[in-house]
């Protein structure tokens, strides 16, 4: 288990406490129900009726009273207030620079003119709101530059070209001109003058075509051909001048803005996230700043976020990846209100000093993930890109983005190579402490096995030097109408004969209808005609038969209809159901149509009866024809192949209808959102659990997050849509003046409206988290671009329990606690092997490593701390405590070298370990020493180990016991937890380094112990290799046959054993900690004594210390 700031994520989790477990009342499957207590047309209502009645008004007037307050911070109204127009900034007086002395200087005028000649061939200056650069007062240059630097750079006008270079060469990376001085004051106010029109109500996005780039530029240095901070200074800019009290800036440079960083890295009020290649440090700046540890200082802790890169030939999957699991939901939790991006195209493939691989189409992705954000209010500033095609294809594809255009398809976006898992995870585990929405479920499931999926990347990657690929042909469509409308009244003929009050009643669609006109929407979309679906389309996803039956319902009797709506399940039917049935599905067929002929880009069908729950031969929940996928089949079959299809369902109902026709079929992509409540919500049993993933060839291609209780937010389907879902769908609802509103804002989106300005009061759920992480966990070996977690969901057993003390935090303190660097040796003490890992990775067979005892140290820092004065008592510590003591004695012996044991105390937390110790810490008038010969295990002091000390799991529930604490602080030599700080100074910026101490509770009892069967008369050989590969690491022993087989990051043949024979116990001969299969925990109990008894001795020469 690797984690930071547990103490802080779980108060956090302990203030939105609650229990989603707890049986809500389930209104929907009381509605439902309902439906079959009808017993016929009545001449007046009976008492029953009556208070059913009132019962509904009730119930509706409350939940429309939640719903105004839940849009009380939205304006969903007033057409007017919807801008457009992107504003673009170009000036050609910004040519007017270059280098004197050096003309192989890529940063030249040639840059914009390649911009230029490719938005005057695309058409796109023309479709743009042009403004007038300005120059920047020096009044505004000083919100971010001194003013003696200020002077200094305006004295550059009057040099000449020797008195130049000599000042040029002062800095890295830089040159100068006499013109440099008034064109990057013009760059600078170009910025400024799109953040007026922006916050002024002009425009609705813009974009700055600009050089000389800027975000490498300090408060009194130039660096990396950078004089002013162009983004920096408007961010400034736009506090102080807007009144803007968070902005967000966003840089894709392929080069680490340390500049604007280092102006942001106190400021709580500015969020800096930069992507970009580091290779450690290798890559310029050659900065520890840009690694993804440094998350800021004091009060800005947590608000800079770095993604580094650590090779070459990232991908648009890659940066894409990125966006969804990092910056967006961190950013949606932030809530800008103005977006800034540090724009530089140095990561499109063919750039000389980038060496990557992302598309003008991926940038144009990323855009539109970005518009999604404060409002639209969108500024995108040119920085670096060097190769003048994909510079000039980059900066056309954001713009058309910018400007509404639809993102071109991704020739094949594929999924994150493991570099950038590897940097991903690093980054969230840095981040966990300070982001709500980044604090994951402690019911994470045991971690599908990938390294046999990485390994084939990496022999992949391995062949042979990369290539960078073709330039794709970037297409974008010119459309009349973007969004297409279809709806018919003669839909409302449908209606419950039996309950005038039922929910699913015509007015839904009339509603929404009348809302879409109220705010002009309707006005600005394609009206559609619609048609009934031919039979033909309905028997690609019903059988003849059920056709047949609902047909014949048109001429049934009254008496007839009620009986027949008795045999299915919640349903009632009319003479005219099977019309609207019919129209309704011909209507989502008719609006396919529209889009694959080019006549919309998108469209909204408001129909019913809806159709999600609608099975092959039966209706179900209000539903007969399911449309959705009666439409999904129509695409495919005017396509003339099986076209891929995503099918998203965010129906509170699981689409149990639409699952069962696409289960087998890998065409098409079901994606559900829904309430599930252990299958005890409609459409109740187990369809809709997280564990369905589809049969035969469409495994893997049902996807269901399932909700397992009430008062799912905004955050919580967020949290789910940037990690499963993108596209967009929608069907059911029935709070009339929800769906109107809803309906409406989705029409919005998909006319290209900016989204409004979400109030997220909570962080999400943790019965969401759970259920997100769940559905994760069962489709991580089918979709490889959801292998994207922290360390701490791969670690963390359902039922161990952590919390961790977390140092209060400082201008001066670290900025990652207890991370682990890219590239670090792992010192593994059950071998006294150091080894290389960008991660911890786990020793189970089944889910994690938290049982073994893990020395983590950098490449340049040696084990051995400075700080050994403080001493551990072993006796008071297990008495008083009950945590995991470090035993030395005879380790050694047994290993010939510097390994840790434990002694654990069975009334706490027996098998309770330590997991991992980041970087040895020093006290800041130290310094550590040098590092021994290189790749040799380091002898460990016990004292300086534990005098370094800081972070300690003494209970569950530590804020309770503050004696526990009192004593932990005696334990660790007497000292002040907060006091043991590694401090490294770096220019302005001081790095810190926490120790760590984990623990996981292992249960205290399992029905499966009864497997366990007597040891053997041979005993137990800790140093047998496994039987079927012969590794001699991470082996584990089965406690019922006695086979010894490799854990789950070997080669997993004890998981293999277990799934063959189904013997659920097997303890490690690594660290001796036994884990159950079946209950997917670590077990201690009697029972396991004697084996661990024997393995212990047979490990170290004695039996395990007696716990007290």
């Amino acid at each position: 288990m690797t984690s930071t700031g547990q103490d802080s994520s779980t108060a956090r989790q302990r203030r939105n406490r609650h229990n989603p477990r707890s049986p809500p009342r389930n209104s929907g499957i009381t509605s439902k129900r309902g439906v079959k207590k009808g017993a016929g047309a009545r001449t007046s209502p009976s008492l029953a009726d009556v208070k059913k009645k009132g019962r509904m008004k009730k119930l509706s007037q409350a939940a429309e009273q939640d719903l105004i307050i839940g849009l009380q911070g939205l304006d969903p109204n007033l057409e007017a207030k919807t801008l457009s127009g992107t504003g673009l900034v170009f000036d050609e007086q910004l040519n007017e620079f270059h280098c004197l002395w050096d003309d192989s200087i890529p940063e030249g005028p040639e840059r914009l003119h390649a911009i230029r000649k490719q938005l005057i061939q695309e058409g796109l200056l023309d479709r743009c709101i042009s403004f007038q650069a300005r120059f920047a007062e020096k009044e505004e240059l000083m919100f971010v530059h001194s003013l003696e630097y200020i002077d200094l750079m305006e004295t550059t006008q009057y040099m000449n070209e020797e008195e130049l270079h000599i000042l040029a060469d002062t800095y890295d990376s830089v040159y100068l001109h006499p013109n440099s001085y008034t064109c990057a004051c013009l760059a600078s106010g170009s910025v400024l003058r799109l953040v007026d029109a922006v916050l002024g109500a002009e425009i609705r996005n813009g974009m700055a075509i600009i050089r000389p780039p800027g975000h490498h530029a300090q408060h009194s240095l130039m660096d990396g051909y950078c004089m002013f901070n162009h983004v920096a200074i408007a961010a400034r800019y736009a506090q102080q001048k807007h009144d803007i009290q968070r902005v967000l800036i966003v840089d894709w440079d392929i080069h680490h803005g340390q500049g604007t960083q280092f102006t942001f890295d106190k400021d709580p009020s500015v969020l800096y996230f930069s992507i970009h290649r580091c290779e450690e440090g290798r890559f310029w700046p050659h900065l520890r700043a840009s690694n993804w540890s440094t998350t800021g200082f004091g009060q800005g802790q947590g608000y800079t976020v770095n993604v580094p890169w650590s090779q070459v030939g990232m991908q648009d999957a890659d940066y894409i990846a990125a966006f969804l699991h990092i910056l967006l939901p961190i950013a949606l939790e932030f809530q800008p209100q103005l977006v800034l991006v540090a724009a530089g195209f140095d990561a499109l493939q063919g750039d000389p000093k980038g060496e990557m691989a992302a598309t003008p189409a991926g940038f144009a992705q990323l855009t539109h993930l970005l518009m999604g954000l404060a409002g639209g209010k969108l500024i995108l500033s040119l920085e670096g890109g060097y190769n003048l095609r994909s510079l000039a294809e980059g900066v056309s594809a954001s713009l058309h983005t910018l400007l509404g255009d639809p993102c071109p398809m991704l020739e094949s976006p594929g999924a994150p190579c493991p570099s950038a898992q590897a940097s991903f995870c690093c980054t969230l585990e840095a981040l966990e402490p300070f982001w709500e929405v980044l604090v994951r479920s402690a019911e994470a499931l045991e971690e599908d096995n990938m390294e046999g999926d990485n390994m084939e990347e990496e022999e992949e990657e391995e062949e042979g030097p990369w290539q960078p690929p073709e330039f794709p042909v970037l297409t974008w469509p010119m459309l009349q109408a973007r969004t297409g409308l279809v709806y018919d009244q003669q839909m409302m003929s449908h209606y419950n004969l039996w309950d005038s009050h039922h929910p699913e009643m015509p007015q839904r669609v009339s509603r929404i209808m009348r809302r879409l006109e109220e705010l002009g929407l309707a006005g600005r979309c394609l009206t559609l005609r619609p048609r009934p679906a031919t039979d033909a389309e309905l028997l690609t996803c019903h059988s003849s038969e059920y056709v047949g039956r609902l047909r014949a319902t048109e001429k049934m009797k009254t008496r007839e209809l009620h009986r027949e709506s008795t045999n299915f399940d919640s349903i009632y039917i009319c003479p005219s159901t099977f019309a609207c049935a019919q129209l309704a599905t011909g209507a989502v067929c008719r609006l396919v149509e529209a889009v694959l002929a080019g006549e919309i880009l998108n469209g909204a069908a408001v129909v019913r009866p809806p159709g999600h729950h609608a099975e092959r031969d039966a209706a179900c929940g209000f539903c007969f024809f399911n449309s959705v996928a009666v439409a999904a089949r129509c695409a495919q079959a005017i396509s003339g192949r099986a076209l891929r299809i995503l099918i998203v369902d965010w129906d509170v109902h699981h689409g149990n209808g639409t699952q069962h026709i696409f289960e087998e079929d890998p065409s098409v992509l079901y994606i559900s959102l829904h309430r599930y409540d252990h299958g005890t919500f409609f459409p109740m049993g187990d369809e809709g659990a997280c564990s369905q993933m589809g049969r035969a060839a469409g495994t893997g291609f049902t996807v269901n997050v399932a909700w397992n209780g009430p008062h799912m937010g905004d955050t919580d389907y967020l949290s789910a849509w940037h990690r499963l879902v993108l596209p967009i769908a929608y069907e059911g609802g029935y709070n009339l003046t929800s769906i109107s509103e809803s309906m409406a804002a989705c029409v919005r989106s998909l006319l290209g409206d900016p989204p409004p300005l979400l109030t997220l009061p909570r962080p999400p759920l943790l019965g969401a988290m759970a259920s997100i992480t769940k559905t994760i966990q069962v489709h991580r070996r089918y979709w490889r671009s959801l292998r994207v977690t922290k360390a701490e969901d791969r670690e963390r057993p359902y039922s161990s329990k952590s919390v961790t003390k977390k140092a209060p935090q400082t201008a001066n303190s670290g900025s990652a606690k207890g991370m682990t660097p890219p590239e670090e040796n792992i010192l593994d003490v059950g071998t006294g092997k150091a080894t290389s890992a960008s991660c911890v990775e786990e020793s189970t067979p089944g889910q994690t490593k938290s049982e073994t005892t893990v020395l983590e140290h950098t490449q340049n820092q040696p084990l051995e701390t400075a700080t050994g004065e403080a001493t551990l008592d072993q006796t008071a510590s297990e008495a008083a405590m009950g945590v995991a003591i470090l035993d030395q004695t005879t380790s050694e012996a047994a290993t010939g070298g510097a390994t840790l044991d434990q002694a654990t105390s069975e009334e706490a937390v027996v098998g309770a370990k330590l997991i991992r110790i980041p970087p040895a810490s020093y006290t800041d008038n130290q310094t550590p020493p040098s590092s021994s010969v290189q790749g040799a295990t380091p002898q460990i002091s016990l004292d300086k180990l534990i005098g370094n000390l800081r972070t300690l799991e003494v209970d569950n529930e530590p804020q309770e016991a503050p004696e526990e604490d009192r004593l932990l602080g005696e334990a660790v030599g007497g000292q002040d937890m907060d006091e043991s700080v590694l401090m490294q100074s770096s220019g302005d910026h001081v790095y810190a380094y926490q120790t760590m101490f984990y623990a996981v509770t292992p249960l205290p009892w399992c029905p499966d112990l009864v497997a366990v069967c007597p040891i053997p008369e041979a005993g137990l050989d800790v140093t047998q290799p496994c039987q079927d590969c012969g590794v001699l690491q991470e082996n584990w022993v089965c406690l019922s046959c006695y086979q010894v087989y490799c854990g789950r990051y070997i080669n997993a043949h004890m998981v293999r054993h277990h799934e063959g024979s189904g013997h659920p116990l097997v303890l490690s001969y690594a660290d001796l900690s036994a884990w159950c299969y079946n209950c997917q925990a670590y077990i201690h109990h009697q029972t396991l004594v004697d084996a661990k008894n024997i393995a212990h001795q047979n490990k170290f020469g004695q039996l395990m210390p007696q716990s007290h």
